[in-house]
Protein backbone atom coordinates (compact mmCIF):
# COMPACT_ATOMS: atom_id res chain seq x y z
CA UNK A 1 0.00 0.00 0.00
CA UNK A 2 2.57 2.47 0.43
CA UNK A 3 4.37 1.66 -2.74
CA UNK A 4 1.19 2.50 -4.26
CA UNK A 5 0.53 5.64 -2.32
CA UNK A 6 3.90 6.89 -3.59
CA UNK A 7 3.28 6.09 -6.81
CA UNK A 8 -0.23 8.00 -7.10
CA UNK A 9 1.93 11.02 -5.08
CA UNK A 10 4.79 10.72 -7.74
CA UNK A 11 2.52 10.27 -10.95
CA UNK A 12 -0.31 13.05 -9.95
CA UNK A 13 2.63 15.41 -7.97
CA UNK A 14 5.23 15.51 -10.76
CA UNK A 15 5.16 15.88 -14.77
CA UNK A 16 7.69 13.24 -15.75
CA UNK A 17 10.22 13.07 -18.23
CA UNK A 18 10.02 16.90 -19.06
CA UNK A 19 13.37 16.63 -21.00
CA UNK A 20 12.01 13.64 -22.71
CA UNK A 21 8.57 15.34 -23.71
CA UNK A 22 10.79 18.49 -24.63
CA UNK A 23 12.64 16.58 -27.35
CA UNK A 24 9.90 14.96 -28.36
CA UNK A 25 8.29 18.10 -28.73
CA UNK A 26 10.83 19.64 -31.16
CA UNK A 27 11.52 16.77 -32.67
CA UNK A 28 7.92 16.46 -34.36
CA UNK A 29 7.50 20.24 -34.49
CA UNK A 30 10.88 20.48 -36.20
CA UNK A 31 9.93 17.31 -38.53
CA UNK A 32 6.55 18.81 -39.75
CA UNK A 33 7.84 22.20 -40.28
CA UNK A 34 10.91 21.05 -42.33
CA UNK A 35 8.54 19.17 -44.33
CA UNK A 36 5.91 22.03 -44.95
CA UNK A 37 9.03 24.26 -46.22
CA UNK A 38 10.62 21.26 -48.02
CA UNK A 39 6.90 20.90 -50.26
CA UNK A 40 5.78 24.60 -50.28
CA UNK A 41 6.42 24.07 -54.16
CA UNK A 42 4.27 22.01 -54.75
CA UNK A 43 2.05 22.38 -52.07
CA UNK A 44 -1.36 23.07 -54.32
CA UNK A 45 -0.46 19.16 -55.74
CA UNK A 46 0.08 17.63 -51.97
CA UNK A 47 -2.91 19.19 -50.38
CA UNK A 48 -4.65 22.20 -52.42
CA UNK A 49 -6.76 22.22 -55.35
CA UNK A 50 -4.39 21.15 -57.75
CA UNK A 51 -4.05 17.34 -55.90
CA UNK A 52 -5.31 14.52 -57.88
CA UNK A 53 -7.90 13.79 -54.24
CA UNK A 54 -10.09 16.27 -55.41
CA UNK A 55 -11.55 18.78 -53.13
CA UNK A 56 -15.33 16.94 -53.37
CA UNK A 57 -13.37 13.36 -53.14
CA UNK A 58 -12.07 15.10 -49.50
CA UNK A 59 -15.70 16.20 -48.91
CA UNK A 60 -17.06 12.99 -49.01
CA UNK A 61 -14.75 10.50 -47.44
CA UNK A 62 -14.91 12.90 -44.54
CA UNK A 63 -19.13 13.06 -44.47
CA UNK A 64 -18.00 9.82 -43.73
CA UNK A 65 -15.86 9.62 -41.49
CA UNK A 66 -16.07 12.25 -39.35
CA UNK A 67 -12.52 13.20 -39.41
CA UNK A 68 -11.12 16.47 -38.46
CA UNK A 69 -9.95 19.46 -41.15
CA UNK A 70 -10.70 22.90 -41.49
CA UNK A 71 -9.25 22.89 -45.42
CA UNK A 72 -12.72 22.08 -46.32
CA UNK A 73 -14.44 24.91 -44.70
CA UNK A 74 -14.11 26.40 -48.26
CA UNK A 75 -12.52 25.20 -51.57
CA UNK A 76 -10.97 29.19 -52.21
CA UNK A 77 -7.69 29.35 -52.74
CA UNK A 78 -6.80 32.03 -50.18
CA UNK A 79 -8.12 30.02 -47.50
CA UNK A 80 -5.75 26.82 -48.31
CA UNK A 81 -2.72 29.30 -48.33
CA UNK A 82 -3.56 30.60 -44.66
CA UNK A 83 -4.41 27.11 -43.30
CA UNK A 84 -0.80 26.27 -45.24
CA UNK A 85 1.05 29.35 -43.45
CA UNK A 86 -0.79 28.94 -39.98
CA UNK A 87 0.17 25.25 -39.96
CA UNK A 88 4.27 25.92 -40.65
CA UNK A 89 3.75 28.98 -37.92
CA UNK A 90 2.20 27.08 -35.39
CA UNK A 91 5.08 24.20 -35.71
CA UNK A 92 7.68 26.68 -35.41
CA UNK A 93 5.96 27.81 -32.20
CA UNK A 94 5.85 24.94 -30.62
CA UNK A 95 9.33 23.73 -31.59
CA UNK A 96 10.09 27.04 -30.30
CA UNK A 97 7.77 26.29 -27.02
CA UNK A 98 6.03 29.98 -27.52
CA UNK A 99 2.12 30.03 -25.47
CA UNK A 100 2.56 26.07 -25.96
CA UNK A 101 -1.01 25.26 -24.28
CA UNK A 102 -2.41 26.86 -27.54
CA UNK A 103 0.49 26.27 -29.98
CA UNK A 104 0.47 22.65 -29.33
CA UNK A 105 -3.88 22.71 -30.22
CA UNK A 106 -2.76 24.75 -33.19
CA UNK A 107 0.01 22.09 -34.69
CA UNK A 108 -2.34 19.27 -34.16
CA UNK A 109 -5.15 21.15 -35.88
CA UNK A 110 -3.00 21.64 -38.73
CA UNK A 111 -1.54 18.10 -38.82
CA UNK A 112 -4.36 16.70 -39.17
CA UNK A 113 -6.27 19.19 -41.50
CA UNK A 114 -3.64 18.84 -44.12
CA UNK A 115 -3.29 15.04 -43.84
CA UNK A 116 -7.04 14.22 -43.59
CA UNK A 117 -7.20 16.77 -46.65
CA UNK A 118 -5.38 14.10 -49.15
CA UNK A 119 -5.16 11.15 -46.71
CA UNK A 120 -3.09 9.16 -49.68
CA UNK A 121 -0.58 11.39 -49.27
CA UNK A 122 2.58 10.62 -47.05
CA UNK A 123 4.39 7.29 -45.75
CA UNK A 124 4.16 5.99 -42.03
CA UNK A 125 6.44 9.14 -40.87
CA UNK A 126 3.33 10.74 -41.90
CA UNK A 127 1.40 8.36 -39.73
CA UNK A 128 3.11 9.23 -36.74
CA UNK A 129 3.47 12.48 -36.86
CA UNK A 130 -0.64 12.41 -37.24
CA UNK A 131 -1.01 10.12 -33.84
CA UNK A 132 1.65 12.18 -31.84
CA UNK A 133 0.54 15.40 -32.65
CA UNK A 134 -2.85 14.52 -31.03
CA UNK A 135 -0.54 13.34 -28.07
CA UNK A 136 1.44 16.27 -27.40
CA UNK A 137 -1.85 18.47 -26.91
CA UNK A 138 -2.31 16.12 -23.20
CA UNK A 139 1.28 17.14 -21.87
CA UNK A 140 3.38 19.16 -20.19
CA UNK A 141 5.82 19.06 -23.24
CA UNK A 142 7.52 22.81 -22.92
CA UNK A 143 8.77 22.30 -19.00
CA UNK A 144 12.25 23.16 -19.88
CA UNK A 145 14.26 23.98 -23.40
CA UNK A 146 11.26 26.46 -24.20
CA UNK A 147 10.46 30.37 -24.65
CA UNK A 148 7.62 29.43 -21.82
CA UNK A 149 10.37 28.12 -19.71
CA UNK A 150 12.57 31.11 -19.94
CA UNK A 151 9.47 33.39 -19.23
CA UNK A 152 8.74 31.42 -16.68
CA UNK A 153 12.35 31.31 -14.91
CA UNK A 154 12.18 34.84 -15.36
CA UNK A 155 9.18 36.19 -14.16
CA UNK A 156 9.38 33.11 -10.93
CA UNK A 157 6.07 31.47 -12.27
CA UNK A 158 5.17 28.06 -12.01
CA UNK A 159 3.76 28.40 -15.41
CA UNK A 160 4.09 31.33 -18.15
CA UNK A 161 2.85 29.20 -21.30
CA UNK A 162 -0.91 29.68 -20.50
CA UNK A 163 -2.93 31.35 -23.95
CA UNK A 164 -3.26 35.22 -23.08
CA UNK A 165 -6.70 36.64 -23.69
CA UNK A 166 -5.74 38.00 -27.38
CA UNK A 167 -4.89 35.05 -28.16
CA UNK A 168 -7.49 32.84 -26.87
CA UNK A 169 -10.26 35.57 -27.98
CA UNK A 170 -9.33 34.51 -31.65
CA UNK A 171 -9.29 31.39 -31.16
CA UNK A 172 -12.68 31.13 -29.37
CA UNK A 173 -14.07 33.07 -32.28
CA UNK A 174 -12.93 30.39 -34.57
CA UNK A 175 -13.95 27.57 -32.74
CA UNK A 176 -17.57 29.41 -32.39
CA UNK A 177 -17.72 30.00 -35.96
CA UNK A 178 -16.94 26.53 -36.91
CA UNK A 179 -19.42 25.01 -34.05
CA UNK A 180 -22.12 27.06 -35.32
CA UNK A 181 -21.84 26.61 -38.51
CA UNK A 182 -21.67 22.67 -38.59
CA UNK A 183 -18.28 22.72 -40.13
CA UNK A 184 -16.75 21.32 -37.22
CA UNK A 185 -19.02 18.39 -35.86
CA UNK A 186 -20.35 17.70 -32.96
CA UNK A 187 -17.18 15.84 -31.27
CA UNK A 188 -14.40 17.83 -32.44
CA UNK A 189 -16.41 20.60 -30.90
CA UNK A 190 -16.92 19.53 -27.91
CA UNK A 191 -12.89 18.39 -27.81
CA UNK A 192 -11.81 22.13 -28.72
CA UNK A 193 -14.41 23.60 -26.50
CA UNK A 194 -13.14 21.42 -23.32
CA UNK A 195 -9.22 22.75 -24.57
CA UNK A 196 -10.58 26.29 -24.97
CA UNK A 197 -12.09 26.41 -21.38
CA UNK A 198 -9.15 25.17 -20.12
CA UNK A 199 -7.25 27.38 -21.59
CA UNK A 200 -9.00 30.27 -20.01
CA UNK A 201 -9.16 29.03 -16.18
CA UNK A 202 -5.15 28.01 -16.38
CA UNK A 203 -5.09 31.90 -17.44
CA UNK A 204 -7.50 33.16 -14.69
CA UNK A 205 -5.44 30.60 -12.09
CA UNK A 206 -2.38 31.76 -12.84
CA UNK A 207 -3.04 35.66 -12.86
CA UNK A 208 -5.20 36.08 -9.80
CA UNK A 209 -4.27 32.30 -7.69
CA UNK A 210 -1.02 31.60 -8.41
CA UNK A 211 -0.11 30.08 -5.07
CA UNK A 212 -4.09 28.93 -3.92
CA UNK A 213 -5.54 25.77 -3.50
CA UNK A 214 -7.22 26.20 -7.15
CA UNK A 215 -3.70 25.85 -8.73
CA UNK A 216 -3.02 23.34 -6.85
CA UNK A 217 -5.96 21.35 -8.50
CA UNK A 218 -5.13 22.59 -11.93
CA UNK A 219 -1.72 20.94 -11.77
CA UNK A 220 -2.47 17.90 -9.98
CA UNK A 221 -4.87 17.45 -12.70
CA UNK A 222 -2.16 18.69 -16.09
CA UNK A 223 0.45 15.88 -14.24
CA UNK A 224 -1.98 13.64 -14.65
CA UNK A 225 -2.92 14.23 -17.95
CA UNK A 226 0.93 14.53 -18.92
CA UNK A 227 1.72 11.19 -17.56
CA UNK A 228 -1.06 9.60 -18.85
CA UNK A 229 0.07 11.09 -22.60
CA UNK A 230 4.05 9.94 -22.05
CA UNK A 231 2.72 6.91 -21.14
CA UNK A 232 0.62 6.65 -24.48
CA UNK A 233 3.18 8.15 -26.54
CA UNK A 234 5.61 4.85 -24.70
CA UNK A 235 3.03 2.58 -25.57
CA UNK A 236 2.78 4.00 -29.16
CA UNK A 237 6.55 3.86 -29.88
CA UNK A 238 6.39 0.05 -29.02
CA UNK A 239 3.54 -0.84 -30.62
CA UNK A 240 5.11 0.46 -33.54
CA UNK A 241 8.42 -1.66 -33.21
CA UNK A 242 6.35 -5.07 -32.46
CA UNK A 243 3.99 -4.82 -35.44
CA UNK A 244 6.75 -3.75 -38.02
CA UNK A 245 9.18 -7.00 -36.34
CA UNK A 246 6.35 -9.40 -36.38
CA UNK A 247 4.98 -8.53 -39.46
CA UNK A 248 8.49 -8.88 -40.82
CA UNK A 249 8.52 -12.64 -39.45
CA UNK A 250 5.68 -13.63 -41.81
CA UNK A 251 7.22 -12.39 -44.97
CA UNK A 252 9.17 -14.90 -47.12
CA UNK A 253 12.05 -12.10 -48.02
CA UNK A 254 12.52 -11.07 -44.40
CA UNK A 255 12.77 -14.70 -43.69
CA UNK A 256 15.26 -15.48 -46.60
CA UNK A 257 17.14 -12.42 -45.62
CA UNK A 258 16.82 -10.59 -49.41
CA UNK A 259 14.17 -7.75 -48.34
CA UNK A 260 16.61 -4.84 -48.48
CA UNK A 261 18.01 -5.72 -51.35
CA UNK A 262 14.66 -4.85 -53.63
CA UNK A 263 14.40 -1.42 -52.40
CA UNK A 264 18.40 -0.68 -52.83
CA UNK A 265 17.31 -1.75 -56.73
CA UNK A 266 14.53 0.43 -57.41
CA UNK A 267 15.10 3.95 -58.72
CA UNK A 268 12.30 5.50 -56.09
CA UNK A 269 14.36 4.25 -53.35
CA UNK A 270 17.74 4.86 -54.60
CA UNK A 271 18.68 9.20 -54.61
CA UNK A 272 22.61 8.04 -54.27
CA UNK A 273 22.49 4.86 -56.83
CA UNK A 274 26.73 4.21 -56.38
CA UNK A 275 26.11 4.07 -52.85
CA UNK A 276 23.14 1.46 -52.91
CA UNK A 277 24.40 -0.65 -55.90
CA UNK A 278 27.67 -1.24 -53.31
CA UNK A 279 25.77 -2.20 -50.44
CA UNK A 280 23.09 -4.20 -52.72
CA UNK A 281 26.08 -5.97 -54.22
CA UNK A 282 27.13 -7.31 -50.90
CA UNK A 283 25.40 -10.36 -50.46
CA UNK A 284 26.50 -10.51 -46.48
CA UNK A 285 25.37 -7.40 -45.85
CA UNK A 286 22.11 -7.23 -47.12
CA UNK A 287 21.48 -10.22 -44.93
CA UNK A 288 23.03 -8.63 -41.82
CA UNK A 289 20.96 -5.45 -42.37
CA UNK A 290 18.21 -7.88 -43.00
CA UNK A 291 17.93 -9.92 -40.01
CA UNK A 292 19.20 -7.44 -37.89
CA UNK A 293 16.34 -4.54 -38.76
CA UNK A 294 14.14 -7.90 -37.87
CA UNK A 295 15.72 -8.47 -34.21
CA UNK A 296 15.88 -5.06 -33.21
CA UNK A 297 12.16 -4.42 -33.93
CA UNK A 298 11.15 -7.46 -32.28
CA UNK A 299 13.27 -6.99 -29.24
CA UNK A 300 13.39 -3.49 -28.76
CA UNK A 301 10.16 -3.46 -26.57
CA UNK A 302 11.16 -6.25 -24.17
CA UNK A 303 14.46 -4.19 -23.47
CA UNK A 304 12.64 -1.53 -21.68
CA UNK A 305 13.18 -3.67 -18.63
CA UNK A 306 17.65 -3.54 -18.89
CA UNK A 307 18.45 0.14 -19.19
CA UNK A 308 21.48 -0.45 -20.24
CA UNK A 309 20.35 -3.40 -23.20
CA UNK A 310 17.70 -0.62 -24.56
CA UNK A 311 20.16 2.15 -24.42
CA UNK A 312 22.30 -0.01 -27.25
CA UNK A 313 19.46 -1.02 -29.66
CA UNK A 314 17.76 2.90 -29.02
CA UNK A 315 21.35 3.73 -30.60
CA UNK A 316 21.25 0.82 -32.91
CA UNK A 317 18.12 2.16 -33.86
CA UNK A 318 18.32 5.47 -34.45
CA UNK A 319 21.37 5.00 -36.23
CA UNK A 320 18.91 2.69 -38.52
CA UNK A 321 16.35 5.45 -39.12
CA UNK A 322 19.34 7.89 -40.28
CA UNK A 323 20.65 4.66 -42.94
CA UNK A 324 17.21 5.06 -43.97
CA UNK A 325 17.12 8.87 -44.64
CA UNK A 326 20.40 8.16 -46.72
CA UNK A 327 19.70 5.35 -48.37
CA UNK A 328 16.48 5.53 -49.26
CA UNK A 329 15.86 8.67 -49.11
CA UNK A 330 13.44 9.44 -46.89
CA UNK A 331 14.06 11.72 -44.29
CA UNK A 332 11.13 13.04 -43.35
CA UNK A 333 9.94 9.41 -42.24
CA UNK A 334 13.64 9.04 -40.44
CA UNK A 335 13.40 12.14 -38.77
CA UNK A 336 10.05 11.27 -36.92
CA UNK A 337 10.53 7.55 -35.95
CA UNK A 338 13.72 9.51 -34.71
CA UNK A 339 11.96 11.97 -32.62
CA UNK A 340 9.56 9.32 -31.38
CA UNK A 341 12.86 7.11 -30.06
CA UNK A 342 13.75 10.31 -28.13
CA UNK A 343 10.85 9.50 -25.30
CA UNK A 344 13.41 6.42 -24.27
CA UNK A 345 16.71 8.57 -24.02
CA UNK A 346 18.39 8.85 -21.06
CA UNK A 347 17.72 11.96 -18.13
CA UNK A 348 21.35 12.37 -17.60
CA UNK A 349 22.15 12.44 -21.56
CA UNK A 350 19.59 14.99 -22.04
CA UNK A 351 20.80 17.27 -19.19
CA UNK A 352 24.29 17.28 -20.54
CA UNK A 353 23.57 17.75 -24.08
CA UNK A 354 21.26 20.68 -23.01
CA UNK A 355 24.22 22.21 -20.67
CA UNK A 356 26.56 22.21 -23.50
CA UNK A 357 23.91 24.02 -26.38
CA UNK A 358 22.59 26.42 -23.87
CA UNK A 359 23.91 30.11 -24.82
CA UNK A 360 24.95 32.19 -22.30
CA UNK A 361 22.59 34.56 -20.89
CA UNK A 362 23.85 38.28 -20.27
CA UNK A 363 22.68 40.74 -18.47
CA UNK A 364 19.44 38.20 -17.48
CA UNK A 365 18.62 38.99 -14.10
CA UNK A 366 18.96 36.68 -11.04
CA UNK A 367 15.49 34.02 -11.23
CA UNK A 368 13.53 35.11 -8.15
CA UNK A 369 12.34 32.52 -5.99
CA UNK A 370 8.43 31.65 -4.63
CA UNK A 371 7.83 31.27 -1.18
CA UNK A 372 6.39 27.69 -0.28
CA UNK A 373 3.63 27.45 2.01
CA UNK A 374 4.83 26.67 5.64
CA UNK A 375 5.76 23.16 5.85
CA UNK A 376 5.58 22.28 2.61
CA UNK A 377 8.87 21.25 0.38
CA UNK A 378 10.46 23.53 -1.94
CA UNK A 379 9.43 23.84 -5.42
CA UNK A 380 10.28 21.43 -8.30
CA UNK A 381 11.88 24.02 -9.97
CA UNK A 382 13.78 25.71 -7.63
CA UNK A 383 15.89 22.80 -6.95
CA UNK A 384 19.05 22.78 -9.30
CA UNK A 385 20.74 19.49 -11.07
CA UNK A 386 22.59 17.53 -8.63
CA UNK A 387 26.04 16.46 -9.49
CA UNK A 388 25.34 13.58 -11.00
CA UNK A 389 23.02 15.04 -13.27
CA UNK A 390 19.58 13.94 -11.53
CA UNK A 391 16.64 16.13 -11.83
CA UNK A 392 13.54 17.19 -9.95
CA UNK A 393 10.76 15.58 -12.46
CA UNK A 394 9.08 18.95 -13.10
CA UNK A 395 12.08 21.68 -13.37
CA UNK A 396 11.28 25.29 -13.51
CA UNK A 397 9.29 26.06 -17.03
CA UNK A 398 5.84 26.68 -18.64
CA UNK A 399 3.51 25.48 -21.43
CA UNK A 400 1.26 22.31 -22.18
Amino acid sequence: MDRLRRALARVSGEALGPYQSAVVRIGFAGTWLFFLLREFPHRHELYGPDGPWSWELAQRLVSGNHAFTVLLWSASGWWFELVYGLAAAASALLALGWRTRATSVLFMAGVLSLQNRSVFMGDGGDNVVHLMAMYLVLTRCARVWSLDARRARLRGSASAGATGPVLWGVLGAVLAYGGLSGRLGGGWTAVFAALWTGAALWWLVERYEPEGERRAALDVLANLLHNAGMLVITAEVCLIYATAGWYKIQGSRWQDGTALYYPLRLDYFTPWPELSGVLAGSGVAVMLLTYGTVLVQVAFPFTLFNRRVKNVLLAVMMLEHAGIAVLLGLPFFSLAMIAADAVFLPTGLLVRVGARVRLPRRGAPPRPALSPAPGSAPRPWEVPPDAAGRVPASPAGGGS
